[in-house]
């Protein structure tokens, strides 16, 4: 995607504008719509370049500031959560690396809320680890692990149902890694699943792009040709 956007751009400001210096030489007339849609970008683009570029740097510094930022990164990582296809991969992964971080704990013999604040440090996601923060609290005030976590609505239901039975039969670690088992596959398989959507989508973008420009172009010199 970064190489294609980054051809369109130089075609738009290097290319297109020695297009245009020929559609005046060769006497071309009124120009095709697709024609005057993509020279009116480009004259936007080198006509304002030294003010879009610092003003993209500028953009893209300050999102990243204010992401390291403990609003921001609560922020972007409620929106990653909220996206379509992607933020299930990301909640299904954050649910394999706590089932998978806290049974181990768990079998190693590390008390439950140090295991607790362990996990929600390594959960990659701060509303996840927010999540994890709130259970431990409720956990230290005498609740069950399962019913804290439910409440946070970010584990899903089989999840907290399945912990809630290894609680209750005192397999807590062997029930966490069977969980951490199964949500592991399911990100392969999701991620599996997004890489083969996501190639053909680029080589349409790609297409659309790239092609839709030198079709454009190309429009005037077959009028001249065929007139």
């Amino acid at each position: 995607v970064c190489v294609g956007v980054g051809v369109m751009i130089i075609m738009m400001t290097f290319v297109l504008p020695t297009f245009e210096r020929m559609f005046k030489d060769l006497g071309a007339g009124a120009l095709p719509a697709p024609t005057r849609v993509v020279l009116a970008i480009s004259h936007f683009l080198t006509g304002n370049a030294l003010i879009l570029i610092p003003l993209a740097i500028a953009i893209g510094f300050a999102i990243a500031s204010f992401v390291r930022t403990e609003k921001g990164r609560y922020i972007a990582d409620t929106i990653m959560l909220r996206m379509p296809v992607l933020g299930d991969v990301v909640r299904k992964g954050a649910v394999a690396r706590f089932t998978r971080t806290l049974g181990t704990l768990l079998a190693s013999g590390v008390p439950i809320l140090d295991a607790m604040d362990i996990v929600a440090r390594t959960a990659g996601n701060a509303v996840i680890s927010k999540g994890i923060l709130y259970a431990r609290e409720q956990i230290a005030q005498g609740k069950d692990i399962a019913s804290p976590l439910l409440e946070t609505a970010i584990f899903p239901p089989m999840v907290v149902q399945m912990i809630g039975v290894g609680e209750q039969t005192g397999a807590m670690d062997d029930m966490l890694q069977k969980i951490a088992d199964f949500y592991e596959d399911e990100v392969d398989a999701a991620v599996a699943a997004l890489s083969a959507m996501l190639e053909p989508l680029i080589l349409v973008f790609l297409g659309v792009g790239v092609g839709g420009m030198l079709i454009a172009m190309y429009l005037p010199i077959f009028e001249v040709a065929g007139g």
